[in-house]
């Protein structure tokens, strides 16, 4: 027998239509490319949204058809969110900071018929278009164009297919198990995969990742997701926001340090998520400007280890609490979030602030286990070290065009993270298993010595790598930028390191460059890094 209580389908059309229904007169802020910053509602952006489903319609898109965005954050990225997905096509989101081969790799293996894109980006559809195989139609997020007519042929306009399109009556009713948005992973070998989201996965991912513990994003919030929309469909913020119909600020193509404080003084937002260099940044233009962000009362920060100076100089000069988080692409993203519980209260605000440190622990919808080389669990005591795994409602269970399972056999993913977990859940990602440091048998920690290097109140920021070493193997190096203005000493640095980490874990050598390499999602290219200085204690010696 069933239950008797009503059923409907899990779909991303549920969560604009209650957007558009129930906060309509919400505001959405949208920074364009060309600077300027125009404001919408989620009533105009839940008919523009479905103005798109239309036209799509009448170009002859077919259902369940992938339609590729590179795009920045934006209003109109917004509308695209629901106006492909919930319409019953695929939202694929495309990372513009992709090489021009990962780019045309990408639109061929997910065969896509329609390409939105930024005036920013334009000539990537000029430069890339012979290449592509599937796509039908070009479409220019803005209005008509002239020039941009002519670099493209047969570009059509956004706004003009907006304003032809009468409203969709409403949105398609559709599986909750269909695809909704496809995204490619960033990794730095080998060709990128496809996750590609259900709704229902979508759904659970905004209702699992936004309880109190979680993002706790309310309709009380402005909300700034500095975390592009390219990258893991922005840590699902705007779906979340829609459930919620919260105000979002969209930050659009400027993303420094003071554009970044001006915009978050202006809109007085009290949320922001992204990635730590994105905050280093801001930092230093909040002790440049001089702008003090009252509004802001949290930052989530994933992507890359926080490092611990982060959090006490957000708090202690301005406070605002940085939350730590952790995810992949193949968890939609979230897989945990650092909140205290109750029995932590009781701890003293050290103990507290260390805690805070790591990547906390799983919202309801996923698990997390460590395991040995051999695939035994291993015990989950906060000490014992192991490759990290993880399933759940919102996890990928096979990548987009390819047969065979991503799990492994009793139905894990490893996620490639060496980590702890604790009887409470809280996990701390101690390295990725690709960089940590073998050195003489024992591990080093990349994260704890680069945590070490960036709180040197010279140095901006930091990466720690493997250099080859004649005797141990391997050995710690730091490649370091100094902040702005200071001239760090590398004994000076080294000695930073003294009483915080066992003598044998000290870096080797700390090596100063101007710029450390970024790839597509912000975080540092250890490979590349180990290719320019992976030799060094080899030559030296």
């Amino acid at each position: 027998m069933f239950g008797t209580m009503m059923t409907q389908a899990l779909t991303t059309g549920s969560l604009i239509a209650h957007a558009e229904k129930y906060h309509a007169g919400t505001e959405i802020v949208s920074v364009e490319t060309d600077g300027t910053k125009a404001r919408t509602t989620w009533g105009a952006v839940g008919a523009n949204a479905r103005r798109i489903k239309a036209a799509l319609d009448g170009l002859g898109v077919s259902g369940g058809a992938r339609c590729a965005t590179i795009a920045w954050n934006n209003r109109r990225h917004l509308e695209l969110y629901f106006g492909i997905g919930a319409g019953g096509r695929v939202t694929h989101t495309i990372n513009p900071r992709l090489t021009p081969e990962q780019m045309i790799y990408i639109l061929n293996h997910a065969a896509d018929e329609v390409l939105f894109l930024d005036r920013t980006f334009l000539p990537v559809a000029a430069k890339l278009g012979e290449h592509l195989k599937t796509v039908k139609h070009y479409v220019l997020m803005g209005s008509r164009d002239e020039d941009a007519a002519a670099q493209v042929e047969g570009l059509l306009f956004y706004d003009e297919l907006v304003a032809a399109a009468d409203p969709a009556a409403g949105w398609p009713d559709l599986d909750e198990y269909a695809p909704a948005a496809l995204c490619y992973t960033s990794g730095t070998t080998g060709n990128p995969k496809g996750v590609q989201y259900s709704h229902r996965s979508l759904v659970l991912h905004s209702i699992g990742g936004n309880q109190p513990d979680g993002l706790n994003i309310a309709a009380r919030d402005t909300v700034m997701p500095v975390v592009p929309m390219f990258h893991v469909n922005a840590w699902g913020v705007p779906y979340i926001a829609a459930s919620v119909g919260s105000k979002l600020v969209m930050p659009g193509p400027n993303l420094d340090g003071e554009s970044l404080a001006r915009l978050i003084d202006a809109e007085q937002v009290t949320l922001s998520l992204g990635v730590p260099t994105i905050w280093m940044g801001l930092l230093a233009a909040l002790k440049t400007t001089g702008i003090n962000p009252t509004s802001m009362k949290r930052t989530v920060v994933g992507g890359s280890a926080l490092p611990p100076s982060m959090i006490r100089d957000f708090r202690d000069g301005y406070g605002v609490e940085l939350i730590h988080a952790w995810g992949m692409t193949e968890t939609s993203p979230l897989g945990t979030l650092n909140q205290l519980l109750q029995k932590h209260d009781g701890l003293s605000e050290d103990a507290q602030a260390k805690l805070r440190e790591g990547q906390g622990r799983p919202p309801w919808g996923v698990e997390l286990r460590i395991v040995d080389e051999d695939g035994a669990e291993l015990p989950c005591d906060g000490e014992t070290q192991g490759e990290l795994q993880i399933r759940g409602h919102w996890v990928v269970e096979s990548y987009f065009g390819q047969e065979g399972s991503a799990l492994t056999s009793n139905g894990w993913f490893d996620t490639g993270d060496v980590a702890t977990l604790d009887g409470d859940g809280y996990m701390v990602i101690r390295d990725r298993s690709k960089d940590i440091i073998k050195s003489g048998g024992e591990w080093i920690s990349t994260v704890e010595l680069e945590n070490i290097a960036i709180a040197h109140p010279k140095i901006a920021n930091a990466a720690a790598i493997a250099a080859h070493h004649p005797k141990w193997d391997e050995r710690p190096v730091i490649v370091a930028v100094a902040a702005e203005g200071e001239t760090p000493d590398e004994a000076d640095v080294l000695a930073s390191y003294e009483g915080k980490v066992a003598q044998w874990q000290v870096p080797d050598r700390v090596i100063f460059v101007d710029d450390l390499p970024l790839g597509a999602t912000g975080k540092v290219l250890k490979n590349k890094l180990r290719e320019a200085y992976g030799n060094v204690l080899l030559e030296e010696a």
